[in-house]
């Protein structure tokens, strides 16, 4: 059965475009099957995998989405009410990398805002638009299905849409990519606020009955928290600089102190001993990665991970070369880590979900 995780933070600027591309391309070269969607209307995760560097690249994305599905039209039998039902899309296998696909994303995919966000009121007009708060669900199990994926990943925009809230509520488990700066902190303390709406909403659509009854059913809900990823600060010496480290600390202590319990009060944790097990800490945090510093553009013009550049690809030589390959092998280390802390968290949900 595939686990739906969701890379969301409504703050931007965050990484998560680049933490779900790295990270996603590590869990396929362990042997796993993975989508990667693109859910934000910006569509930076369908370019990253697609390339928009050169006039090549451009008509391949035209030839591309003149073919083949993507997310907008993939949900375009609910939202337009075509005559037909929303199939599996056709994804894109990720050149490189066996088993790493892509959903592409639409920059039109912001239009069905408003239809999502009056049907998930859940109101006297819910009969004329029962079938669109199951719409999403629906889309990512059938694609699941016809890849026979282990794991989707989706790349979120950084905002409270009824979009987002849907995406959320239907995934398995989420992740938060953060920085360290004092904005990241104010997103834990409102997420600690707007996340437990969006359960409480969730739980009541499930348990409609003329969503239960929909073409696209809305499913139950037993999204659970991962943990945190703390990226984008810069190292010196081997440390982080004592600014990074002060915020650091704070999106630390908010999440252990404030996130958390309103999380394990929703019902929206695995059990502590899941972490422990996995010598996870009582903060959260799932990985901490450094800038990525030239790497990164180089990364996204090469449309590969930043830890899988060849030295042909690289371009350097002599002591930068050698800098840069150490940087590699830490930044392959931590998204091995991270990728191995997923398969074991996400493995627990059949012996610990249990709906409330």
């Amino acid at each position: 059965m595939v686990q739906k995780i969701a890379l969301f933070n409504h703050k931007g600027g965050v990484s998560k475009t680049t933490t779900t591309f790295n990270l996603g391309w590590m869990l396929a070269s362990k042997g796993k099957r993975v989508i990667l969607v693109d859910s934000d209307p910006q569509c930076n995760l369908t370019g990253m995998v697609l390339g928009e560097e050169t006039e090549d690249d451009e008509k391949r994305i035209q030839e591309i989405y003149n073919t083949t599905s993507n997310i907008r039209t993939g949900l375009a039998p609910a939202f337009e009410s075509q005559p037909r039902s929303i199939e599996a899309v056709n994804c894109i296998p990720v050149e490189g990398r066996d088993g790493l696909f892509l959903l592409p994303g639409h920059v039109g995919f912001a239009e069905y805002e408003v239809q999502l966000g009056i049907a998930q009121e859940l109101s006297g007009s819910l009969q004329a638009l029962r079938n669109l708060p199951g719409a999403i669900n629906d889309l990512l199990e059938k694609t699941a299905a016809k890849f026979n994926a282990d794991y989707i990943l989706i790349d979120m925009s950084p905002s409270l849409s009824s979009i987002n809230q849907n995406i959320l509520m239907i995934s398995d488990f989420f992740l938060v990519p953060t920085t360290a700066d004092f904005f990241s902190v104010m997103a834990i303390d409102s997420l600690a606020r707007v996340l437990p709406r969006w359960r409480a909403w969730a739980k009541s659509a499930n348990s409609l009955q003329i969503l239960k009854d929909a073409n696209y059913p809305f499913p139950a809900v037993d999204v659970r928290f991962l943990g945190t990823i703390v990226q984008n600060y810069r190292i010196i010496r081997g440390k982080e600089t004592t600014a990074f480290q002060k915020w650091i600390g704070k999106i630390e202590n908010a999440v252990s102190d404030k996130l958390v319990p309103i999380l394990s009060q929703h019902n929206m944790m695995l059990p502590i001993q899941s972490y422990e097990d996995r010598e996870i800490p009582n903060t959260f945090s799932l990985a901490k990665i450094s800038n990525f510093n030239s790497l990164i553009a180089l990364s996204q013009e090469h449309r590969t991970p930043v830890y899988e550049l060849n030295p042909q690809q690289l371009g350097q030589t002599g002591i930068v070369l050698d800098n840069n390959q150490n940087k590699q092998r830490e930044f392959r280390q931590t998204f091995s880590d991270l990728a191995d802390k997923i398969i074991a968290l996400s493995s627990e949900i059949p012996v610990y979900a249990v709906s409330t």
